[in-house]
């Protein structure tokens, strides 16, 4: 079945792009698979996230297929978009239903796009991932895609007001090598390669990041390893 919604949300997507005028640096996009089902797996540190974790696949003619909350499904305007989007439901506590659902648009080929932190992460450093994306791309025999991303969290993030203006903010994107996955690797191996992999990425994109803080007031988007005042993360997950 053809995509009609997908295209038109993407090209508003990249209107509102424009609009905010905001500085692309994206690098590996050759990565993404052409054809072919792959589980793409991304760091969490902004609510629209989805968007640029998508827009890597764009090079390749891809579209991703989101795991998302359920009530975002339920919402009367972002409910009839997603599903047309052939976006995934999560619904907690009936999670095997969608890892079925992901499993199978693997399989027919599709890219699945999944955040193993679940939730978006207040310190901007990675949280302690979900074995999910690992166990998908086993079952259905697909391989996993890494992604960073940074900067996303000065748009909008958890605990901040929207920041959806013209500000000429830089966001930096990474994609990884497409990560094989034993059949007979333990999800917990594969999800712990994924988490490596991944950190070394946003290291990557902290490290290539061009936008500074404006003063001592604009430190919030930082991490407090970074010299920034993002709350710091549990000790167990500290870099």
């Amino acid at each position: 079945m053809a995509d009609l919604v997908y295209p038109p949300v993407i090209a508003t997507a990249r209107t509102m792009f424009k609009a905010l005028d905001l500085r692309f640096d994206i690098a590996g996009c050759e990565h993404v698979p052409r054809r072919g089902g792959a589980v793409l797996a991304s760091n969490h540190i902004g609510y629209l996230d989805f968007l640029f974790a998508g827009f890597a696949a764009r090079p390749a003619r891809r579209l991703v297929r989101f795991m998302a909350k359920e009530s975002v499904f339920k919402h009367r305007v972002s409910g009839p978009l997603m599903r047309a989007m052939k976006h995934i439901p999560v619904d907690r506590a009936q999670g095997e239903e969608a890892f079925d659902a992901a499993v199978s648009a693997l399989r027919s080929g599709e890219i699945v796009g999944v955040f193993p932190e679940a939730t978006i992460s207040p310190s901007f450093t990675l949280k302690k991932f979900k074995s999910g994306a690992a166990r998908m791309a086993q079952q259905a025999g697909v391989p996993v895609l890494p992604v960073a991303l940074w900067g996303t969290q000065r748009l909008w993030t958890k605990g901040r007001k929207r920041e959806l203006r013209r500000s000429h903010l830089p966001i930096t994107i990474r994609v990884g090598e497409p990560m094989a996955v034993g059949e007979d690797e333990s999800a917990v191996s594969v999800t712990e390669r994924l988490r490596e992999r991944i950190q070394e990425l946003l290291e990557a994109a902290q490290r290539a990041y061009p936008g500074k803080p404006k003063g001592p007031d604009d430190t919030w988007w930082l991490p407090a390893h970074l010299g920034g005042t993002a709350p710091a993360p549990p000790a167990a997950q500290a870099p």
